[in-house]
């Protein structure tokens, strides 16, 4: 079991990361004023203090403990980690993501470190901290106390004793640089709160204002947590500590392979050191570990797929780094060529997508030069979609988050987001759409004229792949439908996937009275059954009935289009409205 302390917007990607593994875990937050929904979590309110969490990680055999509190809980980190090592249980700290620290700010490790020559102070601590600035209202300063907007911190700021005109409440979505110039502020106050908190912001306005800038550092991470700062991270963390928690467990992107490779190498380059670990930066912002190893000046990253069936896995992604003026990447042996308009770049440039060239470039603080390889990319090829889309001689460098989550929704709906794309710039008004090989195969013989890049396959997507459809500007949609995706399309179930949609038989049987069939199709398993069941003369009107139902649904998602629909049976054969 796996007990996380959040109440904010760390805890909010906690769980969501946790409730994808579909089993229970525990939320606990100091009050109860996070609104927020837990699938499969149980959330605890009220503070902890050591005995308690001793006791309740013992009652409940917590195993992993997870600290996504904020930062300045440091009592709170702590406890948790006093209780991981009792316990000798693993803890992770869910960090934020810190801005370098500006020379602009003033720094300070306590509260008595403030400067007292400062007229008027906003202060941004929250309504914990006002008892620490007595002092600079003893010494003159006029401090304005920007706090949230509950009667709970509002009624602590007034026993603490400030006057409530000098109370001022931070608003989600507020304008900073408004609501800081409302307050005439010489000085702004904040804590180190990272990214989520709004740190950059405030910086970002008091500079523009030209104000002082004080900022209280964070307390440092006790040293028993493995420490993450973003979902990604934490994720791979709880697969390592806790390998059973995920029934499937995540890989890593070529994107993300070779950005790691490059980073050995270029450390290699400058700095003559080998680690066999290196940090690389996410593109959302996140830094995780990657294994690297290293060959004659090269290295390279073996490719972790997890649990995903990716045909990729196991391959050796190398990178090799070179001097140079400019920024350079270029693809190597392995590593496929674009021959079709319609990619991020021209015909003729190497196939590595356009957020792996930022992860490179983010990653890579110099002007080099770095080629890109796998050897075993050009056999490999023939099993990816590069065919396809007109990718020749190896495999592509790709990735959107840099993660990949086993059987990922979000990189097969970008798979076909790009083969639509290339599918348009193939010059043709007219795409044909498809769940699968089969139904590929027999569609192609209807359109024989029409290239192969025309041809994509939605998998069980396909309210999402109209929808890409629509937003390319594709004129012309023919969607191929099997039996058994057909019956829950009818029914308005834009996405097929059984773990999402169901039969519904009691629909299936008003589409039979709709074409005035009596047959019963309630000990019905399976959709194709009914080609099967429904008599040969009345098979051409159910068709027309399910493809009136199916158009219904899909005609809306392609408003500025033509939308034609083939049901296909098991015998090859299409019928159409």
């Amino acid at each position: 079991m796996i007990l996380i302390f959040g109440g904010t917007t760390e805890g909010r990607k906690a769980v969501k990361e946790l409730d994808e593994a579909g089993k229970p875990y525990y939320y606990s937050t100091k009050t109860g004023e996070q609104d927020i929904t837990l699938r499969y979590g149980r959330h605890l309110v009220g503070a902890m203090d050591g005995t308690s969490m001793l006791d309740f990680c013992t009652r409940h055999a917590i195993r992993l403990l997870i600290d996504a509190a904020h930062p300045f809980a440091a009592l709170l980190h702590k406890t948790v980690a006093d209780t991981a090592a009792a316990l000798h249980i693993p803890a992770i700290r869910f960090e934020r993501i810190f801005p370098p620290r500006a020379s602009d700010i003033l720094w300070c490790d306590s509260y008595d470190q403030i400067p007292t020559d400062i007229h008027t102070l906003l202060a941004t601590t929250g309504v914990q901290t006002i008892h620490r600035l007595a002092h600079l209202e003893a010494h003159g300063v006029n401090v304005y106390y920007r706090i949230l907007p509950r009667e709970s911190s509002i009624q602590s700021a007034l026993r603490q004793g400030v006057d409530k005109s000098h109370l001022c409440y931070y608003h989600e979505g507020e304008n900073e640089i408004e609501s800081i110039q409302s307050i005439h502020a010489d000085a702004i106050l904040l804590k180190e709160s990272g990214v989520t908190g709004g740190f950059v912001e405030k910086t970002d306005a008091a500079r523009a204002l030209g104000i002082r800038i004080i900022a209280m550092k964070r307390p440092p991470t006790p040293s028993i947590f493995t420490t993450v700062n973003g979902e990604h991270g934490l994720r791979r963390m709880v697969e390592k500590l806790l390998p059973e928690f995920y029934d499937l467990h995540s890989g890593l992107t070529t994107g993300t392979c070779a950005a790691a490779a490059a980073k050995a190498a270029y450390t290699a380059l400058t700095t003559g050191e080998s680690p066999s670990t290196v940090e690389v930066l996410l593109p959302n912002g996140e830094h995780i570990p990657v294994d690297v190893r290293y060959g004659k000046g090269y290295a390279f990253v073996i490719k972790d797929s997890g649990d995903d069936p990716d045909v990729t896995n196991g391959l050796e992604i190398r990178a090799q780094v070179e001097p140079s003026d400019t920024f350079e990447i270029c693809g190597g042996d392995g590593i496929g060529t674009i021959t079709l308009p319609g990619f991020d770049y021209p015909p003729g440039s190497p196939a590595i997508n356009k957020v792996p060239r930022q992860m490179l470039r983010d990653n890579i603080p110099g002007n080099v030069r770095i080629t890109l390889s796998v050897p075993e990319g050009a056999a490999i090829a023939s099993r990816t979609f590069n065919p396809r889309l007109g990718i020749e001689g190896g495999i592509s460098i790709v990735g959107v988050s840099g993660i990949i989550k086993p059987f990922s929704e979000e990189a097969f709906v970008h798979s076909i987001r790009k083969c639509l794309e290339v599918a348009k710039a193939s010059g043709s008004p007219h795409v044909v759409i498809n769940s699968g090989a089969k139904s590929e195969r027999i569609l192609r013989d209807r359109f024989p004229l029409l290239p192969a890049q025309c041809f994509v396959q939605y998998g069980n997507y396909i309210g999402a792949t109209l929808e890409m459809a629509s937003a390319l500007g594709i004129p012309h949609v023919t969607l191929g439908l099997m039996l058994g995706k057909a019956v829950k399309l009818a029914a308005g179930q834009l996405d097929t996937h059984s773990r999402r949609s169901l039969m519904d038989l009691d629909f299936i049987q008003k589409m039979l009275q709709e074409c005035d069939c009596t047959i019963d199709c309630n000990t019905l398993t399976l959709a194709r059954e009914l080609w099967h069941l429904i008599p040969e003369g009345k098979i051409g009107a159910f068709c027309h009935v399910v493809i009136a139902h199916c158009h219904q649904h899909c005609a809306p998602l392609l408003p500025q289009g033509k939308l034609n629909i083939f049901l296909i049976d098991e015998e090859g054969n299409m019928h159409e409205s």
